[in-house]
C-alpha cells in the first residue's frame, strides 16, 4: 500500500502525522480553503451552492414565488371579485393612493373619487378626478363575498375601501366597469395553472417516449424520433388552429380549460423527449448502469432507480424553461380567440380588450396584463437559466 512521506521538521527528523490525514496533493486544485464538507455534499446541495451565485436567477425565483403566492391567495388579495362591475365607471382611469400624515388622525390612506360627464358629441363617458370626494382605505376591509379555496366563506380583502359599497380601481377599469387589478390577479391563477398542468403532462409524455427512445434504441428510437420531427416541423399557429377547431363551441369554460391544457401538452412534450433521449443515450453505457444490469436488476429498476435520478437536475432545468412557453401559448391562443373565452378570466382573455388601437389610445392601462405576462415569463427564464447552469457538471 502506498503511503505519503511525512514532512521533515527543522532538525531533519520526520514529524508525526495524525491518523487519517489527507496529503496536500490529494486536495483537488482550486479547492484549498473551501468547505471541508464539500466533498461529501449531495448533488442537490452542489446545485444550490452554484444557484445562489446566479443573481438574476435568485431575483427571478423571488418574483416567481411571489406570483404563485398571489395565485394561491387570489381571492383575498384581489380588491373585489373579478365579475363585479359598475356600468357608470366604464374605462375609469387608475386611482392614485394618497397618504394623510395628519397627527390628529394618524396615517390615513385614501383615493379621490370620480367626476363623470358625457361628451355631447360622441356620448362617451369622461372620468376626471374629483378632489372634493375622498374614499378612505383600510387593510383587511370588507367587500365582495367569496369562498376562499372554495371552502371558507368570507368577505375580507387585504386592501380596499372602508365603505364596502364603494369601488376603487387601482389599475383602472375595463369596458364593463370591472376592476382590472382584480381580474389580473384572478387571471394569473388560470394562466399559471395551465403552465404547471401542461408541463406536468408534457413531463410524463416526454419522459416516457424519450426514455423508450434512448434506452432501447433501434426501431423504437427511429419511430419516436420521426414522430417528434413531424410534430416539430408543423408550424405552431396552424396546429393551434386545427386543434382548437376540434373543440366544440358549446363547451363551457372548464371544459375549454382542460382542452387548451391538453393541446399545449401535446405540442410541448417533444423538446423534453429529446433532452431525455440524449441523457439516456449517454447514461446507458455508464459503469453504474452496466453494474446494475450485471447484478440482475430489471429494466424498470435500472431506469427509475438509477438513470432517472441521475438526470433529475437536467430534467428540472428543462421543465423550468418549458413553463414560460406554456404560459405564452395559452396567452397567444386566448388573445387570438382560439383558447379561453369570457366569462373565463386569464391574461390572454384580458388582452383581447387591447386589440383595438382606439381602445388602447383611450385606456392604455388595458395593456397591463401584457406587462404581467412579460415579468412572469422573464423571471421564469432567469430561473431556468440558473438551474441549467447549476446542473451542468462541467461549469
Amino acid at each position: 500500500m502506498l503511503s505519503w512521506p511525512r514532512p521533515l521538521s527543522r532538525n531533519g527528523t520526520k514529524t508525526a502525522e495524525p491518523a487519517g490525514a489527507l496529503a496536500p496533493e490529494a486536495v483537488p486544485p482550486g479547492e484549498a480553503g473551501s468547505d471541508p464538507e464539500l466533498g461529501r455534499a449531495s448533488q442537490w446541495r452542489l446545485i444550490w451552492r452554484k444557484f445562489r451565485r446566479h443573481r438574476l436567477a435568485l431575483i427571478g425565483a423571488v418574483v416567481v414565488l411571489f406570483v404563485y403566492l398571489v395565485v394561491v391567495f387570489a381571492e383575498f388579495l384581489a380588491p373585489s371579485v373579478s365579475s363585479t362591475s359598475d356600468e357608470d365607471l366604464t374605462y375609469a382611469p387608475p386611482q392614485q393612493v394618497h397618504v394623510d400624515f395628519s397627527f390628529s388622525h394618524g396615517i390615513d390612506l385614501y383615493v379621490y373619487g370620480y367626476e363623470t360627464r358625457r361628451d355631447p358629441e360622441t356620448f362617451e363617458q369622461i372620468h376626471t378626478v374629483d378632489t372634493s370626494e375622498k374614499i378612505p382605505l383600510r387593510l383587511f376591509a370588507r367587500g365582495d363575498d367569496y369562498d376562499m379555496w372554495g371552502l371558507i366563506p368570507t368577505d375580507r380583502h387585504l386592501f380596499g375601501p372602508v365603505d364596502q359599497d364603494q369601488h376603487v380601481y387601482f389599475l383602472g377599469a375595463d369596458r364593463a366597469g370591472r376592476d382590472l387589478l382584480s381580474r389580473i390577479v384572478y387571471g394569473a391563477r388560470v394562466s399559471l395553472s395551465i403552465g404547471l398542468i401542461g408541463v406536468a403532462v408534457s413531463f410524463l409524455l416526454g419522459l416516457f417516449f424519450g426514455g423508450i427512445s434512448g434506452y432501447f434504441g433501434g426501431a423504437a428510437d427511429t419511430g419516436i424520433q420521426r414522430l417528434i420531427e413531424f410534430l416539430m416541423a408543423v408550424p405552431t399557429l396552424p396546429l393551434w388552429l386545427s386543434l382548437s377547431a376540434a373543440v366544440p363551441p358549446d363547451w363551457g369554460p372548464l371544459m375549454r380549460y382542460f382542452a387548451i391544457t391538453t393541446i399545449l401538452s401535446v405540442i410541448g412534450w417533444t423538446g423534453l423527449a429529446r433532452v431525455v433521449r440524449g441523457r439516456f443515450l449517454s447514461l446507458r453505457e455508464d459503469d453504474f448502469v452496466i453494474a446494475a444490469r450485471l447484478d440482475g436488476c430489471s429494466r424498470r429498476r435500472i431506469i427509475f432507480r438509477h438513470m432517472v435520478p441521475s438526470m433529475s437536475s437536467h430534467v428540472i432545468a428543462s421543465l423550468s424553461m418549458a413553463v414560460p412557453s406554456m404560459i405564452l401559448g395559452e396567452t397567444a391562443m386566448s388573445f387570438l380567440g382560439l383558447g379561453l373565452q369570457s366569462p373565463a378570466v386569464s391574461w390572454g382573455v384580458l388582452l383581447q380588450d387591447a386589440q383595438n388601437v382606439r381602445t388602447i389610445e383611450t385606456a392604455p392601462w388595458l395593456m397591463l396584463p401584457g406587462l404581467a405576462v412579460f415579468i412572469t415569463v422573464l423571471a421564469m427564464n432567469f430561473v431556468g437559466d440558473g438551474l441549467r447552469d447549476s446542473a451542468d457538471p462541467y461549469k
